[in-house]
């Protein structure tokens, strides 16, 4: 969720070597973020960009 705050348009791909996992491992973590209401997608996959909800 910091790489997403810091930088909204980061792609799973650069999650994914940041953090030295998957990018599946990745799509799954984001998956669960979504489901529990703490990161939302706005815009499309391409172009878009992340928004971390602060709680």
């Amino acid at each position: 969720m910091s790489l997403m705050a810091r930088d909204p348009q980061v792609t799973i791909s650069e999650i994914a070597i940041e953090l030295g996992i998957t990018t599946r491992a990745v799509e799954k973590q984001i998956s669960n973020l979504k489901e529990s209401g703490r990161i939302e997608r706005v815009g499309p996959d391409k172009g878009g960009h992340w928004k971390v909800k602060e709680n």
